[in-house]
């Protein structure tokens, strides 16, 4: 197996520098004529330079992947984990140096995205652990009398080559998960990084080189739709993993076709508020996950449901904790709020809060723009249809709602064509497993808002919010297939047939 060698070594530059974010192919970095800049947008400077893959060498990388992948199931369950494991700990040593290419590529504040690095290093822990655990298992084939004399066994092979497009707002940390977890299973994954993190993106698949990862275990190809649904769309590929809109999700299927596919597809999620629960605690939690990388997760909070006796105490609150949040360089490691992804995202989100105050609701705090950094905006009683209630908002903005009754708002919940996950506060257990039942939703956090996640814990949606479950041991379910033994004539089971038969 080949090794990092200078030929496949990413560029190591100094933090004035423009990162040249190269494509992987076939064990070594390669440029393009084709080139994308990426401009900080808080930095508003040149920031990294991907060099975009023509179809020809997307082909050349499809064609590598297809023999590479003989070489990585070679690979033992431990020696996969162990390159997992001495990645995590490179991660953790260069954790500030990540946070500070977030920070510019993306506008992320640097204590966001040291808390991305520290998930991405518990990503691949978790990934390690998970290799060791993948076997198989015996099957209690004698049980019917047409396997009396049989032994079947089953082992969870490598599906072969896995696609993985990664988005923009956890780039790190997502790419973290779809890797990983393909890796851990024995799979050689190709790699589309966002356009607008490719630095980010391309280093971190150079900490996993450094690490040990063969290079027959990834490549990577920068590049737009064109390029997804090339890969998306070749015979050589068995799984996709794509985390994006509906719409490109959507898109991604059609590409596809019948592939396995993991698609986290993002929502507008609710969180609940009940009559019981303690408003201080509900409304300083939703500040502080409501605006964390400026509302772009699709897991933030953007619909706030709030019972009618506490909706103005929980509006007051919220409004006094998010207006101290700190808004400024992402750089600063006391900027609480950093820019959004461009300004056009700024804009479209800014457009929404006015459509709203325009239909009568009222803008407690925020509302202004400066580029792409959106003040944080929190938004009373905006009308239940309007694109910010609707939508996925994907911002900087929180919209606050009041409901009467438990049933109403459940009901209210369910409505949306996404359905990812919902936050409860609440002290009372029945409304926990009630609200659990009966919403249509991936996952419920109880006494918290719906923006927290566990990496080791089954992540996922339902309707428009997409597909299959995100966390190493159920990615690894989608990346391998179970393959099955039968033995006729030895059987490890008594074989004597029922008297009389």
């Amino acid at each position: 197996m080949s090794g990092v060698t200078p030929e496949n070594r990413l560029p190591v530059d100094d933090e004035e520098v423009v990162v040249d974010a190269q494509c992987l192919v076939a064990g070594r970095w390669r440029t393009s004529t084709g080139r994308a800049e990426r401009i900080g947008p808080h930095a508003r400077r040149l920031v990294s330079v991907a060099h975009v893959a023509e179809p020809a060498l997307v082909d050349q990388a499809l064609a590598y992947a297809r023999q590479a992948q003989a070489v990585v199931e070679r690979l033992s369950p431990a020696a996969r984990a162990d390159v997992l494991d001495r990645a995590a700990d490179l991660v953790d040593r260069q954790r500030d140096d990540f946070a500070r290419l977030l920070a510019l590529e993306l506008g992320k504040p640097v204590k966001d995205g040291r808390g991305e690095m520290v998930r991405v290093g518990d990503t691949l822990r978790v990934s390690a652990a998970e290799a060791r655990r993948i076997g198989g298992e015996v099957l209690p084939t004698a049980g019917w009398q047409r396997g009396v004399g049989t032994t079947a066994m089953t082992y969870r092979a490598p599906v072969g080559v896995v696609v993985a497009i990664t988005p923009f707002n956890a780039p790190a940390n997502l790419l973290a998960h779809k890797l990983a977890a393909s890796f851990a299973a024995g799979n050689t994954t190709i790699v589309k990084p966002p356009p607008q993190a490719p630095a980010v993106s391309a280093r971190l698949v150079q900490v996993l080189l450094e690490a040990g990862m063969p290079v027959e275990a990834v490549q990577i190809v920068h590049g737009g739709a064109d390029v997804g649904s090339r890969l998306c769309e070749s015979s050589v590929v068995s799984a996709v993993s794509f985390t994006g809109s509906a719409a490109a999700g959507a898109a991604v299927a059609r590409a596809a076709g019948p592939k396995r596919l993991v698609l986290e597809l993002g929502g507008n999620a609710a969180t609940i508020v009940c009559d019981d629960a303690d408003i201080e605690a509900a409304a300083a939690m939703s500040a502080a996950t409501g605006f964390s990388n400026s509302g772009q997760s699709c897991i933030s909070v953007q619909r706030i449901y709030v019972h009618t006796s506490a909706f103005d105490r929980f509006t007051d609150a919220l409004t006094a904790a998010v207006r101290g949040l700190t808004v400024g360089d992402p750089l600063d490691p006391a900027t609480d709020v950093g820019s959004m992804v461009d300004d056009d995202a700024a804009s479209r989100v800014e457009k929404w809060i006015k459509e709203a105050e325009a239909g009568g609701a009222i803008v407690t705090c925020g509302g202004s723009r400066d580029g792409a950094t959106l003040a944080p905006t929190v938004v009373a009683e905006p009308d239940p249809g309007s694109d910010l209630v609707v939508e996925e908002a994907f911002g900087a903005v929180v919209a606050v709602l009041r409901y009467e009754s438990f049933d109403e708002v459940i009901d209210i919940c369910n409505k949306s064509r996404y359905g990812l996950q919902t936050g409860l506060f609440t002290q009372n257990i029945a409304r926990v497993f009630d609200a659990w039942r009966r919403l249509e939703v991936g996952g419920l956090i109880v006494n918290g808002t719906s923006n927290f996640r566990l990496d080791h814990v089954p992540f996922g949606g339902v309707k428009d919010s997409g597909i299959g479950r995100e966390s190493p041991r159920w990615m690894i379910d989608d990346y391998t297939v179970t393959k099955t033994l039968i033995l006729r004539g030895m059987s490890i089971w008594g074989d004597e047939s029922a008297s009389g038969m």
